[in-house]
């Protein structure tokens, strides 16, 4: 195919594809080059942006005395081909750079679906092309259409993508607000409380307009820390529903997530009910005044404050958006009457309002308010603690995460504006009380000061007014007396009692929502299993109904019964502990240096975060000492709680980084310390292949690592590098899962190769981590040595080998009935298939029954449906009765429960040790490891040692000694003098019926026969080499029938590991020793250690 260069090729009548893309036109043609010679001017490379998805048009960049190459190309209002139209692999013409970058390739560019969530609300999860994809060889008879890698990337054509289409359909219709209505507004009415009203002023009286503001910074940097720190994390990815404990359990992990959620859930709760007294206390007081009272002051508290849920209730059940209407219009009642103070205090004051301690502003007051002036029993903590609660409720919109239109962007806009605002507004009302109102006055017009009158140096006297008699008496008016002050000062009293309703109610209101929405994100974690009955969610906006109906009885409860003033301490200390988990999150996470911790928000520091956890606590402790006992205690108790059970979620929080960091210090700390000898402990290599499948030999090895050294699960997966890679991957996530969940401390590793001797060589080199190297190498006994093939026979032997080698121990294990039941757990897999095919086919046949009765044409179509689906099942069925009919001793019930026997408690009996040859110490430190354990605690150690008949006591001292000076108990030392005895001739002649098939029989031959035999079958055993170990090979059947008339009883035999001279001996004969050694016995470990020394005596 020929391509002409010039710029009419790229026009086609075709519409173009909508999709934005960037090509890039670089001049190839002769013409081209020989313009630019001529200029002698280097090439021009024009860049072309076809983006415009609304109109399909060109945007064009062009150089100067370019540009009339591309006038008759736009003048035609036509538009380019897409890159369907083009081979994806022209690389050699103009037309491969008209191709989007990406398109021709099953390798796929950044796309955001790659990143999300599975299940997640803003749209599908795509799975980008895996590494397999883009690296193995491509398929011949697979095609790479143009555009085919885009349609994977977009997750065209899978299965989810309807499902994900409606899912963001009924998303489309939830209500989302913004940071003002959805944060601002929100933290705004809960941070201004009661306390603006009708407290804030006897708070600048006792403590003075300087402390008081002292106080007010105190708080607002309390809550301004964690703002920042709520912040930080908040920025650090997608924030869903649950507010505070969203921020605390993907931050710390579901132990302090789960804990601190069950308590500020329930603290939202109460608080409702306590809002709702001071607004149901409010009204009773007015009803006083008007003697308008319904039963007593009591029960008109309970009736006004019951209604007043119920209406609550009511709004929030009508969905987010009436309740933020509401929270709106509150807001607007809150501002008017915060101004409607500001502005009395420039009104001026009548004779009543003097007489009540009001003079507008005056520099005397205000000096005279300056400092403190604590009454008995208050001082500045004691103030502090009542005036804090006041700061509170700056969660109030991360509480409603899921409900914010960009979660990241709101809460730390809303949060510290709020606080900002909040803050100037307290400082505000603060100074200008002070400064307008004196703290004591009489209420009466006529306590002024007659012309002559001594000044008793006050304000109020300087102003005309003598109010001494307050020193003597209770007065009613003054800072000090009266809380309605601000009621007093204000343009119009009736405003600022309907800024105590707007307050308490809209606290009550933010309450009431925060409460059900923390409390559904905690169930849908399915923490605590017991209460998944409140996830489920309702309506567009998935409303927690069922968890507002909880708080809504959870509040009525304390409206009718609780004691609110003994409460309420321990709530404020709930939302503190809160506030100190969220400041420790963001140090936390800063702390443990992931990766993954990358806020937006960078205003924070984490040693600031700390200092905020350490104030929040220190407060706790300020408010109320025993509220914060009892937090503590409740926190502790949800944790433990939390910890025990293991919730099955993987989070990512900082927990986990740090956990890594730490071991990652500890591993390098750890390579800068030498090995001593008192330091040692058995750190295994396990060649179980994977851990289920040879259980036994896994339990013994960790019967001695467990809390003591490594262990390391090792399989080896020989075959094709494919197909072995793709096995060992897919499956090493579910055999680690495995040790976890049985509680086997041990890790699982894989590797590889072209036969197992080279797997062995690489794990035996390669395993570890600095000091956390593998000494010792266990591996199962060859049972089926006999008739195993001969590489076989090579690779174990050789693997041992291999292990001396590299000078690690060897420990190889034996037990009668052998390891492996890897077919055994086959079985039981295809018989939990089967019985899984039975349930379904069962559940099928009930469907089937209950649609029977359905009526008319769509009924038959129906039933016809099922029939169609049921044909074969006759089949099914028997075939699954048949094979449940046949019993589990089929499949050696024998082997089933060998491979269990480590696991049970071993019964009083003894764990001999047959110590021939010292090769370290390791023959008796592990035996010595196993009585320590609470399985094999009752069995005793009887040592037996090899020595001469005339020396036998001597002997029997001296090994006494040592092991005293070892500080390891024993049962008994048990000398044998006649280990070099000739074995009898039946346990010979066993012996050498078991080496026949394997001996080459060269001197029965002639040379060149031999000759011939050994170059043919080098691996039999020669007459040469059976007549020089003879004495050796005496002493392995011999060995056999000492253990036999020794240890036969014995719990466990622990023997010297036999070496065999690398060239000298051939591996069938080494086999032959291993077998005859350990024949017709109870469990074998035999050990042979590197040699160097694993007990000391010395301190």
């Amino acid at each position: 195919m020929s391509l002409n260069n010039s710029s009419n090729v790229f026009l086609d009548s075709t519409p173009s594809n909508t999709n934005r893309f960037q090509v890039n036109v670089i001049n190839e043609s002769h013409e081209s080059s020989a313009a630019m010679n001529d200029n002698a001017d280097p090439p021009h490379y024009e860049e072309t942006s076809f983006g415009d998805e609304g109109q399909n048009r060109f945007r064009i960049s062009f150089r100067p005395g370019n540009q009339e190459c591309y006038d008759n190309f736009l003048q035609t209002g036509e538009t380019a081909k897409t890159d369907a139209s083009f081979h994806a692999y022209d690389s050699h013409t103009n037309t491969y750079y008209l191709q989007t970058f990406g398109h021709n390739t099953v390798d796929a560019v950044p796309k955001i679906e790659y990143y999300r969530n599975t299940g997640s609300v803003s749209g599908p999860k795509v799975n980008r092309p895996s590494l397999l994809d883009i690296h193995e060889q491509l398929a011949k008879n697979v095609s790479v259409a143009p555009g085919s890698a885009d349609v994977v990337a977009n997750g065209e054509g899978t299965p989810g993508d309807e499902q994900a289409e409606n899912k963001g359909e009924d998303q489309a219709g939830a209500v989302k607000f913004g940071w003002v209505k959805g944060v601002l507004v929100r933290c705004m009415l809960n941070i201004w409380g009661v306390m603006l009203f009708i407290r804030l002023s006897w708070i600048v009286g006792e403590a003075g307009i300087g402390l008081g503001v002292l106080i007010i910074l105190l708080s607002t940097m309390v809550t301004s820390i964690t703002g920042l720190s709520t912040s930080a994390i908040a920025t650090n990815g997608f924030v869903r529903g649950g507010g505070a404990y969203y921020l605390i359990s993907r931050s710390l992990g579901p132990e302090f997530g789960g804990s601190i959620g069950l308590i500020f859930a329930f603290a939202n709760a109460v608080a409702v009910a306590m809002y709702v007294v001071g607004f149901a206390e409010t009204v009773v007081d007015l009803l006083k005044e008007t003697d308008s009272m319904m039963v007593d002051p009591t029960n008109d508290i309970r009736i006004i404050g019951s209604i007043t849920v119920v209406i609550l209730l009511g709004i929030s059940v009508a969905g987010m958006e009436w309740e933020a209407k509401a929270q709106v219009i509150l807001l607007i009642i809150l501002l008017i009457a915060i101004a409607n103070f500001f502005i009395g205090t420039v009104i001026p004051s009548n004779n009543e309002k003097r007489a009540r301690g009001f003079f507008n502003y005056q520099a005397s007051i205000f000096a005279e308010n300056f400092g403190p002036s604590f009454t008995k029993g208050e001082g500045f903590f004691s103030v502090f603690a009542i005036f804090f609660p006041a700061a509170t409720g700056i969660l109030a919109g991360a509480n409603i995460s899921g409900d914010l239109e960009d979660p990241q962007d709101a809460i730390p806009k809303g949060t510290m504006l709020a606080i900002f605002i909040t803050t100037v507004a307290y400082l505000g009302v603060a100074i200008c009380v002070g400064a307008c109102v004196v703290r004591d006055a009489t209420g009466s017009v006529n306590d002024t000061i007659i012309s002559g009158m001594n000044c008793n140096g006050s304000a109020a006297c300087g102003l005309g007014y003598d109010f001494s008699r307050c020193r003597h008496e209770p007065c009613q008016y003054g800072l000090m007396n009266n809380f309605q002050v601000m009621s007093m000062v204000s343009g119009f009293g009736p405003l600022i009692t309907a800024g105590i309703f707007s307050a308490t109610l809209s606290s009550a209101l933010a309450s009431l929502v925060s409460a059900p929405k923390v409390f559904q994100a905690l169930c849908k974690d399915n923490i605590y299993k017991a209460l998944q009955f409140f996830a489920k969610g309702y309506g567009k906006n998935n409303e927690p109904l069922r968890g507002y109906f909880l708080t809504f009885v959870i509040a009525m409860a304390f409206i009718l019964i609780a004691e609110l003033n003994t409460i309420a301490p321990i709530i404020s200390n709930f939302f503190l502990a809160s506030y100190a988990l969220i400041n420790f999150s963001c140090f936390h996470a800063s702390y443990a240096k992931s990766p993954g911790w990358r806020p937006a928000y960078g205003i924070y520091n984490m040693w600031v975060s700390l200092f905020g956890a350490v104030l929040c606590c220190a407060v706790m402790f300020v408010i109320n000492w025993w509220a914060a006992v009892i937090t503590y205690v409740i926190e502790f108790f949800l944790y433990i709680y939390v910890t025990y059970k293991k919730p099955d979620v993987n989070w990512g929080s900082s927990t986990q980084a740090l956990s890594y960091v730490s071991a990652l210090d500890n591993a390098l700390e750890l390579t800068t310390v030498e090995d001593h000898v008192k330091n040692f402990r058995p750190q295994c290599i396990v060649l179980t292949g994977g851990p289920m499948t040879r259980p036994a030999l896994l339990d013994i090895t960790h019967a001695f690592t467990k809390n003591s050294g490594l262990c390391i699960c090792c399989e080896v997966f020989v075959g094709p590098r494919k197909l072995c890679v793709k096995e060992m991957n897919s499956g090493m996530a579910k055999k680690q899962a495995w040790l976890i969940k049985n509680k086997i401390k041990a890790f699982y590793a894989a590797v590889a190769a072209d036969c197992f001797r080279d797997g062995v060589r690489s794990l035996l080199q390669a395993s570890g981590l600095g000091r956390m190297k593998p000494n010792t190498l266990v591996i199962g006994y060859k049972k089926n040595w006999r008739k195993a093939p001969l590489t076989e026979i090579e690779n174990y032997v050789g693997i041992i080998h291999d292990a001396f080698d590299f000078e690690i121990g060897v420990v190889i294990v034996r037990i009668s009935q052998g390891f492996d039941i890897s077919q055994v757990l086959q079985v039981q897999e295809e018989l939990e298939k089967l019985e899984q095919e039975r349930l379904a086919l069962e559940a099928t046949i009930k469907d089937n029954e209950s649609e029977e009765g359905n009526g008319g044409i769509r009924g038959l179509f129906k039933k016809a449906g099922k029939l169609n689906i049921t044909k074969p099942t006759p089949k099914k069925d028997s075939s699954i009765n048949t094979i449940q009919s046949m019993h589990v001793g089929e499949f050696n019930q024998k082997l089933v429960e060998a491979s269990t026997q480590f696991k049970k408690k071993q019964g009083k009996g003894t764990i001999d040790v047959w110590w021939l040859f010292d090769d370290g110490g390791l023959i008796l430190l592990i035996p010595y490891i196993l009585t320590l354990r609470k399985k094999w605690k009752d069995c005793k150690l009887r040592i037996y040692v090899g020595g001469k008949i005339n020396r036998i006591e001597e002997e029997k001292i001296a090994m006494a000694s040592l092991l005293s000076k070892f500080r390891i108990k024993f049962a008994d030392i048990h000398v044998i003098g006649d280990i070099n005895v000739k074995p009898n001739k039946e346990s010979w002649k066993v012996f050498e019926e078991m080496i026949e098939p394997y001996r080459l029989h060269e001197s029965c031959k002639d040379l060149t026969t031999a000759e011939k035999l050994k170059r043919e079958t080098p691996w039999k055993i020669t007459d040469a080499e059976l007549e020089a170990v003879k004495e050796k090979s005496y002493r392995q059947v011999r060995l056999n029938e000492l253990l036999q008339e020794h240890s036969r009883a014995a719990n466990l035999i622990v023997l010297s590991l036999p070496v065999a001279r690398k060239g000298s001996i051939s591996d069938w004969l080494y086999m032959a020793w291993l077998e005859i050694l350990t024949k017709n016995l109870p469990p074998v470990l035999l050990v042979r250690g590197n040699h160097k020394n694993v007990l000391t005596f010395y301190s």
